[in-house]
């Protein structure tokens, strides 16, 4: 499968100053930028922005980025599940996981996330591909943001609507460990019958062991 990368990018007007989102973003660019020292929210800042520069280099790694000039202030990835993880095990190149969305606290409440996801889906390209994403109430942000468990997950799937993801219900035995956690996903319009039956085989693989 040819990972066709479409570059798109928009001013988003912000009450703490102008944003560019834009992606996505070639590893040598990113490399380029700034990497604000607030976005800590899965690794230190520094490793960070290695790992994203990785996945930038990556054939369907897709990095889409929020800057204040110089200064990245939020990011969105989308890339390959991990091996450990059943979403790999159909070996579906078509699927692809949004596997982390940050945005430094300081530009929270203003639609960054949703940017993000909105300029993420702009590219053509993101029709040939099943985007997932897992949520799991471990890695959000509850004690920064003071929100419980559930107000929480309202927020994220507002901000997943805004890039067209919708629930989908699953038998993952990690996502079914809380009922806050959930799997949520984006079928695009080129998506072949074959690959959706697929997808549903994954969703559901322990349905005959009982």
């Amino acid at each position: 499968m040819e990972h066709k990368k479409t570059y798109n990018a928009k001013e988003l007007k912000t009450p703490n100053g102008n944003l560019i989102i834009e992606g996505p973003i070639s590893p040598e660019k990113l490399a380029g930028y700034e990497f604000h020292e607030h976005l800590t929210a899965f690794r230190q800042p520094r490793q960070q922005h290695k790992a994203l520069i990785e996945i930038a280099s990556l054939p369907e790694g897709r990095i889409i980025i929020a800057r204040r000039l110089h200064m990245i202030v939020g990011y969105v990835t989308y890339l390959y599940p991990d091996p450990l993880e059943r979403w790999s095990e159909g070996n579906m190149e078509e699927l692809i996981e949004l596997g982390a969305i940050e945005v430094i606290p300081e530009f929270r409440g203003f639609s960054v996330g949703k940017n993000l996801l909105r300029v993420s889906m702009m590219d053509d390209a993101m029709e040939d591909y099943i985007t997932i994403t897992t949520e799991y109430y471990w890695h959000w942000d509850l004690k920064g943001t003071g929100l419980n468990v559930w107000e929480y997950r309202k927020v994220m799937e507002k901000m997943m609507h805004a890039g067209g993801l919708e629930w989908y219900a699953t038998d993952d035995p990690e996502i079914c460990s809380h009922p806050a956690n959930c799997l949520m996903a984006r079928i695009g319009k080129r998506v072949s019958s074959e690959s959706i039956q697929k997808f549903d085989r994954l969703r559901f693989m322990n349905r005959f062991m009982y």
